[in-house]
């Protein structure tokens, strides 16, 4: 659209905007490499691995910022290690994720091993959070 005075122009640039997250900290341009969340019940600081996504209640810190943490007094700083190696999954990840389908797709008398009625474990039919609900096994 345009104006008497030319063609509008947007507020902000385009080549401002990245891709890459960046550190929380007023004035720090860094590249974000751990995601800190409070846990308020708790009175604890937990320091991780990068979030998969940008959560409004977390904070995403760079190297510097992640290594000079420090809590509130009276709060208990968590660090989960950060993982630095390929964010690829490994020939072993493929293959154990491989082996857990092949498992899931097995028969259930197959995969309980013939032991009959006697003795099986209890099937889970139902989960909401972190209850199960089992079904007996019949005799």
């Amino acid at each position: 659209m345009e104006s008497r005075r030319g063609p509008l122009k947007s507020a902000v640039p385009s080549n401002v905007v990245s891709p890459v997250r960046r550190c929380s900290r007023t004035a720090c341009g860094r590249p974000a490499v751990a995601t800190l969340t409070y846990v308020y019940a708790d009175s604890t600081a937990v320091l991780g691995p990068l979030a998969t996504y940008a959560e409004p209640h977390c904070y995403d810190l760079c190297a510097e910022h992640s290594e000079r943490l420090t809590a509130p007094r009276g709060w208990e700083v968590v660090r989960l290690a950060v993982d630095s190696g390929p964010t690829r999954p490994s020939s072993d990840d493929l293959e154990a994720l491989a082996n857990a389908v092949r498992e899931a797709a097995r028969p259930q008398e197959r995969a309980a091993g013939g032991a009959g009625g006697r003795g099986a474990e209890p099937m889970e039919v139902a989960r909401r959070g972190h209850l199960r609900v089992l079904r007996s096994p019949e005799p």
